[in-house]
This record gives C-alpha cells, structure tokens and sequence, in this order.
C-alpha cells in the first residue's frame, strides 16, 4: 500500500497515476475533519483561488503546452476540466463545484484508491506529501525538523460576485483582439474613474499579516493594491489594461474583466484582482467601478501564505527526497506555482512512486517538455530559488535561427509534444 498525503491536485493526480498502474493506494486527507483557512468544501480536488487554468494555446502559451503534455499521460485533472469547462475565451475555466465532484467521484469510485480522512501529523518513510501550500502545523514541524526548514510567500485570490447583481447597461462583453466567443463581461473605467480608483485602492485599509514582509509576495500573485502603489499607471499596463478591447468604437481608458466562475453563470470573479483589503473596504472600493456600484459579494479575496520547500537542495528532479529516494513530494509545496503546474507535478511524482515500488528506475522527460523543465527546476541549484510557473523560458533552448517569437513558440511546442509521447511510450514499454 503506497501512502498519498494530502487530497488536492497533486495528490489525487498522483493517487490517480498510482492506481492506474496498478497499485493500492491509501489517499489521507485531513478535511473536512480539519480545515485550512482556504478551503470551505469537504470535496477533494478543491480549487481555492481562481477558477482558471490559465491559457489553452497549445502552441503559444506555455501552461496551454503543459496541460496538453498532461493529457497524453491521462491526467484525472486534465478529464474533469474538460468535463466542467466554463466559457473563458483562450483560457480553461472552470466549474469549481463540477471539477471538484468530478475528480472526488472519480477517486472515491477507484477500486485501488482508499480514502482515509485524518490529519497526518509525522513523516512517513515512504509514499508521497501532496499537502500544499497550506500544510498543517504539525506536519510543517516535521519537515521543517528534518529538512531545515521551508520558504514561503504570499498567495492572494480575487473577490467573486453575483452575476445579478453587476449593472450590466455599464459593461460590454468580449475578448481581447475578437479572440474567443465574447466570454468576458468587461468593466470599462475613464481617466477620472480609474484614478481615483487606484487612489482609493492604494490608501484602503488592509487586513494585518502576522510576520508580513513585502519581499515575500509572489510576483504571479501580487496584491492588486500593491500593483497600485508601483505607479498610476501600473494597472492600466496590467490588470486593467483595456488594449484589444473596443466600447462603442473607442477603446476605454481602463478596463477591469469579469469571468464566470460557474457553467450556470451566476457568479463572476474580478480577473486579477487578488487582495488583501479587509472585506469592507473592497466592497467600498470596487464599488467605484461604475458596473460593480451595487455588487453583491459570494466570496471576498484572501490572502494567505503560501509555504515551499528550498526544493534543489531537497529533491530530485523525479521529485524524490535526494537522502530517502522512497518519499516524494509533490504540488506547491514544492515550489512549482499555479493549479496545472502542482498537477503535474503530482503526476510525474506518482508515476514514479510506482516504478521506484517496483524496482524500476524513475523517469523523468527532458527539459524540452514543459513537465520536464519544471521538475529539472524544482531539482537545479539556485541561490535564489523562487515558485516557478510554466513558461518557454524555461524550456531547453532550440531553434535560434528562428526570430519570429510565434514561430519559434510553435516549433517549441512541436518538439515538446513529440517527446512526451516519446516519454508515454518508455513508460508503457518498460512497464511490460
């Protein structure tokens, strides 16, 4: 029986890769017996912050790339997205509530897969921790005991609102550039409204972090307030930037984008704008936006921190602990960052938590898939070691007579696809 630590995405990812291949596996997961300040469902699976899996450009965006690699390999995260896919133009959105149900009756259903709900509180010898960014006390002591320690950052979400409550004659819908079906609700601003928007952002009372610094934000999930106080002008550039966008021919001075956050429509998230306002104060301030002046609020945004491991000095790039090749790690604990890029991860953890309970070398694919990249990341030294997102950047350089950036991303692409399926096909050929 291999132990899994931790029901979220990539601890169901790589339950689901385990008993795939066969083996039994004992899925722990602590809620709803015990609750992190994050989470609100008993359901595994369970995204906290944003309902969007980023980009599905398989050939021009990085995460699009991963999440197809993902699907050559049979991700169980990659079929419910699929099965709870909410309009968002180019990007995977989903249906929390629909993706959650989906993954948990998938796992629950699987003969090999026994689900225990309890705390795990010690460091098992063997098996996988897919705890996340928001592990419990007790098993933060335990690593923190053996492994001197983690980093940490802060990780923040974006408010929700009812759909029937934004007025709608001071919105227009659409996607950037016409691209997609028109699945954004867009919230145009002029010069006078947006800036003392951004005065009003930028002075508004927020909510007091214990040991906060302002070193350890995350660049991918700064504070919209925060982004504020870099300059006027720096959410016009941003989050709010109206460029591709058109509002009775002309286009707006700012625009803030709703997305849906549910297939049924009725509740939408402001696209970008995590906080760490206290709740009053972002009802009051996005109030300003004139679509948002009587918004009635499901969810507002949390900010909460986010715990990694110094990884390189830690793990393999197979994700295996490098002093005890018999316990993984897997998810944002890690310090690879973002919904896709945890799954993954927990993946190529539980598929080569089989091979290493079979006597089996581990595998990893190269470092011109995107998969491959992030776990040779997660195991290279680095000084300054930082949570990590899919991006070309980091992918193993290769067409540089190519000078067309949308070319060679395509190129990239191409080559990245070619090997995983050269990847899948070792991993069903040695498992003969």
């Amino acid at each position: 029986m291999i132990e899994v630590i931790g029901a979220g995405l990539a601890g169901c990812e790589a339950a689901y890769a385990l008993a795939k291949a066969g083996a039994e596996v004992a899925l722990v997961e602590m809620k709803p017996k015990k609750m992190t300040p994050a989470h609100t469902s008993a359901a595994l699976c369970e995204l906290v912050c944003s309902n969007s899996l980023k980009s599905d450009d398989v050939y021009g965006n990085a995460c699009g790339l991963l999440k197809e690699e993902m699907r050559i390999l049979g991700s169980i995260a990659m079929e419910a997205a699929e099965h709870s896919r909410v309009p968002a133009g180019g990007a995977l959105a989903v249906d929390r509530e629909k993706f959650s149900a989906y993954v948990t009756q998938k796992i629950r259903a699987c003969k090999n897969i026994t689900v225990t709900e309890r705390e795990q509180t010690a460091l098992p010898a063997s098996g996988i921790i897919a705890t996340g960014p928001l592990t419990s006390d007790a098993l933060s002591s335990a690593i923190d005991e053996k492994f001197g320690g983690g980093l940490h950052f802060y990780d923040a979400s974006a408010p929700i609102v009812s759909a029937d409550s934004i007025d709608y004659d001071k919105t227009f819908t659409g996607d950037r550039y016409g691209r997609g079906t028109g699945d954004y609700i867009n919230c145009p601003l002029n010069k006078a409204e947006y800036e003392a928007f951004v005065a009003e952002l930028i002075n508004a009372e927020k909510t007091t972090l214990h040991s906060f610094e302002k070193k350890e934000i995350f660049e991918g999930c700064m504070p919209l307030e925060v982004m504020a106080a870099r300059g006027k002008d720096t959410l016009r550039f941003g989050t709010l930037k109206p460029v591709g966008l058109e509002w009775n021919g002309t286009r707006p001075y700012a625009v803030l984008q709703l997305r849906k956050e549910n297939a049924a429509g009725t509740a939408y998230g402001l696209v970008g704008c995590q906080t760490n306002l206290k709740f009053g104060e972002q009802r009051r301030v996005f109030s300003m936006i004139p679509a948002l002046a009587k918004a009635e609020y499901l969810r507002y945004g949390v900010m909460h921190r986010n715990t990694y491991l110094s990884s390189p000095d830690i793990l393999n790039a197979d994700f295996s602990v490098k002093e005890n090749p018999a316990l993984f790690f897997a998810g944002q604990i890690t310090g690879v960052e973002g919904y896709v890029e945890s799954a993954a991860s927990g993946l190529l953890a539980g598929l080569n938590m089989w091979r290493r309970a079979n006597g089996k070398n581990t595998l990893v694919p190269s470092d011109r898939t995107v998969l491959g990249a992030l776990a040779h990341y997660v195991a290279t030294p680095n000084r300054d070691y930082q949570p990590m997102n899919a991006n070309f950047g980091i992918l193993a350089e290769g067409f540089a007579e190519v000078r067309d950036k949308k070319l060679k991303k395509k190129f990239l692409a191409e080559r990245a696809l070619e090997e995983i399926r050269a990847f899948r096909a070792q991993l069903a050929e040695e498992k003969e």
